[in-house]
This record gives structure tokens, C-alpha cells and sequence, in this order.
């Protein structure tokens, strides 16, 4: 049986997978890379670098080096790597190709010659030509172009029977479309679909790049920093790090820029370093995210259908992993959307997965770890009505993300003057924490003495082995403290157990009460009820004071909040008794 690859071929990153023993896998370089860059270079001494070599001398040579070629795919121009000869765009993709089938050989230890390549959905006649072209000129022949968002229903999707609508979000380096797709025991049907083939994660990056634009200029002048715009090396060097600082923004609340020696300053070299925060980034693009959001709606009245009837809807592309996307979409359609496969990989794996079936292979599920729960941490906000409470859940790693998995938020401190914080470790998915799990909780003191509202980082690193990493930052100073949870994910399966056979036996109880003469049942069942009302109403009438309390005073109320609800939940009446005396004295005093 003659092996055939998988091949996704894209603006920002490329890769090849093939099918082994039933399963997708993407096929590594020598350094255990997957991503491939679709950067094409000429070394000084005339050599043809690909990827990586050719990516990291952009920022020296940027005028011998060609990226993001796939945007110009089906059109007449023409590019030059530095020398006296111009390339097409087809020729270009294919060193890119010819590249990864030399992986896929090496890896194979086997000659390769057919392929499967994907292209975007909203691809044209004239630029799906031009990729098959470049294809033939790499010496593949290409069995077959199938739709980016068809590869990934097949990554996601080769273990159901069962006909399934998903709609397929895919967000590049520098294409998107948006599809509608049909699969039904192994044919997949593109229903309909919507995009815009020069729109991607590179305009997230220009935006960043204009962001350090607008800061040079407050530093060194309009007039200057219009003169270094000029020079391609400046350009590609802020360019570079406007990816890098997009990427970490994806997982981190900020980002710095730092590149040293960026020019003469008065005589003397200039080091740039500025930080983004993930806020500011977020406003910057979103204009970009609204675009898209119209676009599935397009494609669903296309498709005569409503977000209702969607199975499953799938997050495809790199610059997926910005949560903006997936937040906005939650809030819009109401949907949560699939992320479990590496966004960059699943297309190639989908490709990959095709070539299998045309070969004639047997191809499974794909498989892959990923956290059956949410891990997140509590904050003071506003949830169901109730202003200040301290129980909302704010989730951070999410439920289905991959893992090894790291993530981090940044949350702000509530009092003037606040020296310590405590912070609390849930898992779970209910919006209030009280309904989740606690796995862990630890203090950081020492805090600086500032006003309100000084930052935290608060960071959750999730290994393979369920071993979670806490650390709570104050992000001023570097103050850090930390926590290690074994066995998280373990760990609360067995909380849950508990809590669930708890639940049975309070049933049962519950069942064998109504049985009970009234003089055989609890004499306090009574009281403690009027107790957990009373409790219930102080709560929510030392809420609505919140504002009005003075900052002295404010902590300990809310700590004595804290009590009497973590008291009702956990039945502790006579610690419920407590705080309700020391609560009503404080109000008392207040009101007088």
C-alpha cells in the first residue's frame, strides 16, 4: 500500500501528517518542531533556507526573504529572494512543499510521492490550480485539494456514525472562512461557507505593530520613526516581535516587546521595551472578531440553518487561541465551541486522515489528553443579581483544553492599603464557586502599600500527570507565592464520588425522616432552618451596604460574609450562630 500524505499549507505555518497504525500524526523535524514556518530565504552564500533558518533571518535579511506567499496564490506576481530572479507565487509554496515532503521521507524512510493538500474554503478556481501546480512543481502529484474546514471535521470527527452539522471557524495567519459542514459515516459535505481570504492572525500582528508605532513616535519623534518605517530590517524586527507578543497574549494578561539596540537615541543606542496588556489588545482587534462573527451567520442562512441545530462547532487555525474569539463567540450564539486539538495541527491531521481513506486504510478517532474539567480560582463581583460577591468563579484552564496546558489572569485588590490576599484553587463549572470544588488555597502577604486595584497575576500550569502548578504574582514588585496540586484531575474525581454518595445518603435520610413521628425527628430541624434564613437575609443586607462601609471596616465584613455562607453549605450551625451575632453587632454599630 503506497503511503500518501497529508499536507496543510499554510499563510503562517505549514505542516505534513500521515496516517500509522489507524492514527493521524503530525511528522516533527530534527529539533521535535511540528510547526514549520512558511518562510522562504536566501542565505548570503546563495542556499535556499525553509522555515525556521529562513524565518529567523527575516529580521536581518527581510529583503531576501518571502513570507505569507499564500495570500498571493492565483494572482500574476511576482516576488524576488534578494537576487536577480523573480518567482511565482506557485513556486515559492513549492519549496515550502518539497520541504515537508523531504520530513515525510526522512521520517518514513521512503520515498513519497502523492499528497493530499487543503486549501482554504473560500479558495478560488484560479488559487486552488495554483496550489495543485505548486504541488506537481514539489514532485508530488496531489491526489486530491479538500477544504480546510472538511480536514478538520475529519480530525474531529472519524470516530461518529451518527450525521453531524458542524461549523467549522478557521482563523490562519492570513485567511478565514467560516463553513457549514455535513458528515455523515466518513462523507463530508461542505453545506456552505463565508470568509475573507486576506484576513488573519498577520492583521493581529500589524495591529501590535502600529500599537509600537504610536509609542516610538511619543519617544523619538514622528518625523524619525517615519524615516525607520522605510528600512526594511526596522520594519521586520518590530514585526517579529508583534507575533511573539500576539502569541503570548493568548495565554498571558501582558506581553513585553523588548528589542535592543533598535537605533541611535541622541547618540546613544536605544533599547525598546513595552508592554501590551491583553485588554488593550483585545480592543484592537476587535473590529477584526466582529467581522467574522457576521461571517457565520452568513453561512448558517446559507446552510437554512440556525445555531441550534449546530452539533459541534470548531475552533481551527493558530489564531484561534486568542480567548477573545471564543468568548465572543459564547456570548453571541450561545454556543462552546470544540478546542481539544492543537488548532495549528488539526487540518494537517484531517489531510492526513483523507490520504489514509484514499490509500485504504483503517483510520480511528483521533485521540488526545485533554482536562475533563474546568480549574479556576474565586473573585468579589456581581453574580446573579448580588452585587460584591465573593464567591464568582472565574475560570482560567478550561474544561476540553489540551494539555500540558498554561494559563494566567490578572485580578485586582479591593482595599486601599491591602496587604495580603488569599487565593482559593476550584475545579468545576458552575459560575459560583460555593458549587464547586476547592483543591486548594494558600495567602500571599507583603503586598505593597498602594491603593486599590493592584494587580495579580494569578497562573495555573497543568502537566500530563494532573500535577497543578498555582502561583499568585503581584505583579508591581514580583512578590510570588506558590502551590503544587497532585493528582488534580484525580483528585476531584474523588471529591465528587464523595459528594455524590453524601447526596444519596441525604436522600435517603431525607426519605426515611418522612416516615418519623414528629417526635422521633430532629428537634433543632426548626431552629436551624430560621437560623439559615436569618443568616441568608444578613448576608444580603450587609451586601447592599458594601459601598457605604468604611474601608476599616469593610474586610472584616466580608470575611464574616465568606463564613456564613461557607457555614450553611458545610452545616457548621454553630459557627453560623457565631458570625450572625458578630455580623448583626458590626451592621448595628454601622447604622447607628
Amino acid at each position: 500500500m503506497e503511503t500518501i500524505i497529508g499536507i496543510d499549507l499554510g499563510t503562517t505555518n505549514s505542516e505534513v501528517a500521515v496516517v500509522q497504525e489507524g492514527q493521524p500524526v503530525v511528522i516533527a523535524d530534527e529539533h521535535n518542531q511540528k510547526i514549520m514556518p512558511s518562510f522562504v530565504s536566501l542565505s548570503e552564500d546563495g542556499q535556499i533556507l525553509v522555515g525556521e533558518p529562513a524565518r529567523n533571518q527575516y529580521a536581518l535579511y527581510p529583503e531576501r526573504t518571502v513570507k505569507s506567499i499564500k495570500r498571493k496564490m492565483g494572482t500574476d506576481e511576482k516576488v524576488s529572494l534578494g537576487d536577480n530572479t523573480l518567482y511565482t507565487p506557485q513556486e515559492i509554496s513549492a519549496i515550502i512543499l518539497r520541504a515537508l515532503k523531504q520530513r515525510a521521507e526522512k521520517f518514513l524512510g521512503q520515498e513519497v510521492r502523492k499528497a493530499v493538500i487543503t486549501v482554504p474554503a473560500y479558495f478560488s478556481d484560479a488559487q486552488r490550480q495554483a496550489t495543485r501546480d505548486a504541488g506537481e512543481i514539489a514532485g508530488l502529484e496531489v491526489v486530491r485539494i479538500i477544504n480546510e474546514p472538511t480536514a478538520a471535521s475529519l480530525a474531529y470527527e472519524t470516530g461518529h456514525k451518527t450525521e453531524q452539522k458542524i461549523l467549522v471557524y478557521d482563523l490562519g495567519g492570513g485567511t478565514f472562512d467560516v463553513s457549514v459542514v455535513s458528515i455523515h459515516a466518513g462523507l463530508v459535505e461542505v453545506l456552505s461557507s463565508h470568509g475573507n481570504n486576506h484576513l488573519g492572525g498577520d492583521d493581529f500582528d500589524e495591529k501590535i505593530y502600529s500599537f509600537i508605532i504610536d509609542h516610538l513616535k511619543g519617544e523619538i519623534g514622528e518625523a524619525e520613526v517615519e524615516r525607520l518605517r522605510q528600512e526594511p530590517r526596522f520594519h521586520a524586527r518590530l514585526l517579529r516581535s508583534s507575533e511573539k507578543a500576539k502569541r503570548e497574549l493568548s495565554d498571558r494578561p501582558y506581553a513585553t516587546v523588548e528589542e535592543e539596540y533598535l537605533m541611535q537615541k541622541d547618540g546613544m543606542p536605544y533599547h525598546l521595551s513595552l508592554e501590551i496588556s491583553r485588554t488593550d489588545y483585545e480592543e484592537m482587534i476587535k473590529p477584526y472578531i466582529e467581522e467574522t462573527l457576521e461571517a457565520i451567520h452568513v453561512a448558517l442562512k446559507g446552510a437554512n440553518l440556525t445555531p441550534y441545530q449546530i452539533n459541534e462547532f470548531l475552533l481551527v487555525g493558530g489564531a484561534t487561541r486568542t480567548p477573545l474569539i471564543s468568548r465572543m463567540i459564547q456570548e453571541r450564539l450561545n454556543i462552546e465551541p470544540r478546542q481539544e486539538l492543537e488548532p495549528d495541527l488539526c487540518v494537517a491531521m484531517g489531510a492526513s486522515v483523507q490520504a489514509g481513506m484514499i490509500a485504504g486504510e483503517e483510520v480511528s478517532a483521533v485521540l488526545v489528553d485533554i482536562t475533563p474539567y474546568t480549574f479556576g480560582t474565586s473573585y468579589v463581583g456581581e453574580l446573579d443579581g448580588i452585587p460584591f460577591y465573593s464567591m464568582c468563579y472565574a475560570p482560567i484552564i478550561k474544561k476540553n483544553t489540551p494539555i500540558p496546558a498554561s494559563k494566567s489572569e490578572v485580578f485586582y485588590t479591593m482595599h486601599d492599603r491591602q496587604k495580603a490576599v488569599e487565593v482559593k484553587v476550584y475545579q468545576g463549572e458552575d459560575p459560583d464557586a460555593a458549587r464547586n470544588v476547592m483543591i486548594g488555597k494558600f495567602m500571599v502577604e507583603g503586598l505593597s502599600t498602594v491603593p486599590a486595584g493592584n494587580e495579580i497575576v494569578f497562573q495555573l500550569d497543568l502537566d500530563l500527570d494532573g500535577i497543578l502548578k498555582v502561583s499568585a504574582t503581584e505583579k508591581r514588585t514580583g512578590l510570588k507565592k506558590n502551590i503544587v496540586i497532585e493528582n488534580a484531575v484525580s483528585q476531584f474525581e474523588t471529591v465528587e464520588k464523595e459528594k455524590a454518595r453524601e447526596r444519596i445518603d441525604q436522600l435517603f435520610r431525607s426519605e426515611e425522616a418522612e416516615f418519623m413521628t414528629p417526635s422521633e425527628r430532629p428537634a433543632q430541624t426548626k431552629e436551624v432552618r430560621e437560623k439559615i434564613v436569618q443568616g441568608r437575609a444578613l448576608v444580603e443586607k450587609a451586601e447592599k451596604m458594601l459601598p457605604q462601609i468604611p474601608e476599616e471596616d469593610k474586610e472584616e465584613v466580608i470575611n464574616l460574609i465568606e463564613e456564613i455562607r461557607d457555614s450553611i453549605q458545610e452545616s457548621d450551625y454553630d459557627t453560623l450562630s457565631t458570625c450572625i451575632e458578630d455580623l448583626s453587632e458590626i451592621l448595628f454599630y454601622l447604622e447607628g
